[in-house]
């Protein structure tokens, strides 16, 4: 079973003057006496960047406003003209790296010759120069967060965390499912004392057709991509992840409503009309053009005047063919039974504020290590919970 939970970080988020004024603070600390003298000699902004302090200035002033953030940017790039071409130390290349993110991300010229707040998030904002790993991400849509995401594998059947693993929060579930399952792929992270476990059970663990053919993975919507889906059926592994049903903006026809012959190359929408797919990478279209016009079903599928298209990705077999098995009940009824566990071990690992929902370092390699022991810890209490014993066979659990 597979999930994911935020990790708060250990820091606080900041905005754009206090990222900029950090990051060049940051360059002059790591910086030799010599370079720091000449990076110093460079700066015109009038800000020693000796304190960690905002500037003081009329906040409610937009000229102010404007005029601060114009200087600071000017400083950064006067920063990073000095050391253009230069032999730097690992601690001033890095420093100077983290300055350059934080003013490309940010700042943009204007129009005027003046730099100002870019009206744009980027993709992979850096929100804290002291934790420069942490990101922005969202659990759901209404639900944002600053920091990491904590994932997991549990075996249902024992209920053992198999393996964990740390990302920057704003990273998908799936980029990561491949790392927590690699027990199961054949890679070197098995957990031996998993299938001690398993293996001493004696009538513990559910009695599921798949498991007893081989292992078979859990996971919500997050798990449910095509390239997962492709990952699990080419090693041979069960396949229990949800996929969404495809989905069309204002409530029009989905692409569940048009039938998809991938072997001829053919799309036919609800109304009979047929489409050739053509190439549109990464994957095909079918453009069912002006013949939409006149279509009675027109106003229920496309608001284009160009027509209808329809997309369909490399793993379109693979998603069509996970979407038709969830809607066995057999299916249906297994996830549900299976699911919950996963949920609950999660609110196991999160419910204390430190060392499991607020991250206690910073870095995602010493996040992911407290992570890591954080589980372990769950992993003893449920091993004692289990009754957990040596016997001259070998380790087994408790009868019953």
């Amino acid at each position: 079973m597979l999930d994911s939970a935020p990790i708060y970080d250990a820091v606080a988020t900041m905005d754009t003057i206090t990222l900029t004024r950090s990051a060049i603070r940051g360059l002059l600390k790591a910086a030799d006496p010599d370079l720091e003298q000449r990076v110093r000699a460079a700066l015109s902004g009038g800000d020693d960047y000796a304190s960690a302090a905002k500037p003081v200035i009329d906040w409610d002033d937009a000229e102010a406003r404007a005029a601060l953030i114009d200087s600071r940017a000017r400083d950064g790039f006067a920063c990073l003209a000095v050391l253009d071409g230069q032999q730097l130390s690992e601690p001033v290349s890095q420093a100077a790296q983290l300055l350059a993110t934080v003013l490309g991300q940010d700042l943009e010229p204007r129009d005027d010759g003046r730099f100002a707040i870019a009206h744009k998030v980027a993709p992979d904002r850096v929100i804290s120069t002291v934790d420069p790993e942490a990101r922005h991400g969202r659990k759901t849509a209404a639900r944002s967060f600053d920091g990491y995401k904590g994932h997991l594998a549990t075996d249902p059947d024992s209920e053992i965390i198999t393996n964990t693993e740390v990302s920057a929060g704003n990273s998908g579930d799936a980029a990561m499912a491949e790392a927590l399952i690699s027990d199961l792929l054949g890679e070197p992270e098995h957990v031996d004392t998993v299938e001690t476990v398993k293996a001493g059970m004696d009538g513990h663990g559910e009695d599921r057709e798949d498991r007893e053919d081989g292992a078979c993975v859990y996971g919500d919507n997050a798990y449910g991509t095509g390239a997962f889906h492709d990952r699990l059926e080419r090693a041979g592994i069960g396949d229990r992840c949800k996929t969404q049903p495809p989905t069309a903006a204002g409530g029009l026809f989905g692409k569940d409503r048009f039938a998809i012959d991938l072997d001829n190359a053919a799309v036919t929408c609800p109304a009979g009309h047929t489409a050739p797919l053509r190439p549109a990478k990464p994957g095909r279209i079918a453009s069912f053009g002006a013949g939409c016009a006149s279509c009675p079903l027109a106003a229920q599928c496309t608001k284009s005047a160009k027509g209808r298209t329809v997309y369909v990705g490399p793993y379109e077999e693979q998603l069509t063919r996970a979407r038709a098995a969830q809607r066995d009940p057999q299916w249906m009824a297994d996830y549900r039974a299976t699911r919950p566990k996963v949920e609950r071990k999660i609110a196991h690992l999160m419910r204390r504020k430190h060392g499991g929902r607020r991250a206690r370092m910073r870095g995602t390699t010493k996040i992911a290590a407290d992570f890591n022991l954080l589980a372990a810890a769950h992993n003893l209490a449920r091993l004692a919970g289990l009754g957990l014993h040596s016997n001259p066979a070998g380790w087994a659990v408790a009868a019953g």
